[in-house]
């Protein structure tokens, strides 16, 4: 298991900050945890998922 920071999470996906919070909060991206305390991360793993899924959804559209 591994988390990651928002700068790695924009890079993994290529979405801006703003974008990634718009998508959260329509249910449409995993949510972030509170690790140590206060900092705010994303599994590695639920990100992956997403990019996978977008993906297929795209195959199937094109």
């Amino acid at each position: 298991m591994r988390f990651l920071k928002l700068q790695q999470v924009m890079d993994k996906t290529t979405l801006c900050r703003s974008s990634i919070y718009i998508l959260i909060k329509a249910g449409e991206f995993p949510e972030n945890y509170t690790v140590m305390g206060k900092r705010k991360a994303w599994l590695e793993s639920e990100v992956d998922d997403w990019l996978m899924s977008k993906m297929e959804e795209c195959r199937t559209v094109n």
